[in-house]
């Protein structure tokens, strides 16, 4: 298995770098649609598209908030000892799925409902 810190440490990095971009293309969004931002998008022409715009932008930045927390969560995981066990079963992550999913919190049996069978 490969190092779970460097690995988390790397996403970790491009979770920060996507939340960081995200932050400037939103503040971008709300800085060209003028002093009058979001005070009248129903009479605006584009209104409607810059206020889709700037909920889109904001919904992935919370997806990005909530990434950055799992991977330190995770961190915190491989601190106590406890990282690559589900936290529903105790049984072990597989490596493939942490290898894809690095912050992974449970096994893939119980990330299925345990619809899976042996």
């Amino acid at each position: 298995m490969t190092d779970p810190v460097a690995v988390l440490a790397a996403e970790r990095a491009r979770t920060v770098s996507r939340l960081l971009a995200l932050e400037r293309e939103f503040a971008a969004v709300v800085e060209a649609a003028g002093p009058a931002a979001g005070s009248d998008d129903e009479h605006d022409p584009e209104g409607a598209t810059v206020a889709y715009e700037r909920q889109h932008l904001a919904a992935l930045l919370g997806q990005a908030r909530e990434q950055l927390a799992q991977v330190d969560a995770a961190l915190g995981r491989v601190a106590d000892g406890s990282y690559g066990r589900c936290l529903a079963c105790g049984g072990p992550i597989g490596a493939d799925r942490l290898a894809a999913r690095p912050a992974a919190v449970s096994c893939i049996r119980c990330a299925d409902g345990g619809r899976r069978r042996s």
